[in-house]
């Protein structure tokens, strides 16, 4: 799928490659199958350079916007499995 991965200019090379690793996550949920302990360890990275709830629901709108995939509904999948499942968005 072609399309742009929202990044903040701000953010240092290790917090973009960090937070597409989070995205590209979600993509591998939606497209097959993840971790669910990938997901939350991503996504707890993902809190820490993107602290602001605001900020987070602004970047999954465009995620999802541009690929279909949502972050939201994805982590909310992986908190609900159990420790070591795996998750897919299908």
């Amino acid at each position: 799928m072609e399309y742009n991965y929202p990044i903040d200019e701000s953010w240092d090379t290790n917090e973009v490659m960090d937070v597409i690793h989070f995205l590209q996550l979600v993509e591998t949920a939606y497209e097959g199958k993840v971790g669910r302990d990938d997901v939350l360890k991503a996504y707890n990275r993902f809190k820490e350079i993107v602290p602001s709830k605001t900020e987070e629901k602004q970047l999954d709108k465009d995620f999802q916007k541009q690929s279909g995939y949502s972050t939201y509904r994805t982590v909310q999948k992986a908190k609900q499995a159990g420790n070591g499942e795996t998750i897919t968005m299908k």
